[in-house]
């Protein structure tokens, strides 16, 4: 009896363990399958790309279209000497921007041709500016006694043979009316360099301070 019973444990322990082994065995052929086979599954792609955002130029301005072609422009320069005074503005005279457009020919006028004859120009629109000629006017007695002084400023138009035309002298400033009077007689006998614009002479509308001091008078 004895010895019947020790075989029976051995052998089912044998027994057991070839089942374990059976297990074993099982399971990692069944791993080695699953990992073998191949991946079917749609992945989500989650890269993520930046495209440049096309520059927008701006379109080229249309230039519109004019009536008249242009023909002429008129150049504005810079005085040498700032006026003390800003002269005064004629809002009833007539503007043309296409006179200033920089096309055409130098001195001419959008309506075409040349500028008339007759034309008066700022000092600041010349080629050549006007200069004076004749000695400063003589210090009033009267004002030098007094001691009174100042400055006149003078307003008038300069001919193409450089004289200033009566007409058109004005007194824009004076310290006292003491020196206007002077002041007109003198302009009325002044000469001047004629202003030029192309070379060749043009009236031009001036500005002219004169200044009186007691140490001129004598």
């Amino acid at each position: 009896m004895k010895r019947r019973t020790g075989g029976t444990k051995l052998l089912a322990a044998g027994t057991v363990t070839l089942l374990l082994h059976a297990v074993l065995i099982a399971g990692a052929v069944s791993l080695s399958r699953r990992g073998g086979a191949a991946d079917n599954t749609v992945k989500r792609d989650t890269t993520m790309v930046f495209l440049d955002q096309p520059q927008q130029h701006p379109a080229a301005p249309v230039p519109l279209p004019l009536d008249v072609p242009l023909q002429g422009f008129q150049t504005i320069t810079v005085p040498a000497r700032m006026p003390a005074l800003i002269p005064l503005v004629d809002l009833t005279q007539h503007f043309d921007a296409r006179d200033y457009s920089g096309t055409g020919v130098e001195g001419g006028h959008a309506s075409g041709g040349p500028p008339p004859p007759n034309a008066v120009y700022t000092d600041a629109s010349v080629t050549e500016h006007p200069a004076l000629l004749s000695s400063p006017p003589a210090y009033p007695q009267v004002m030098n006694m007094a001691g009174i002084r100042g400055r006149v400023v003078l307003q008038a138009i300069v001919d193409t043979a450089g004289r200033v035309e009566a007409g058109s002298i004005r007194i824009l400033a004076s310290p006292n009316p003491g020196f206007d009077q002077p002041t007109r007689q003198w302009a009325a006998s002044a000469r001047f360099r004629p202003a030029r614009l192309d070379g060749r002479a043009v009236r031009v509308l001036v500005n002219l301070p004169i200044d009186f001091t007691t140490a001129a008078g004598g």
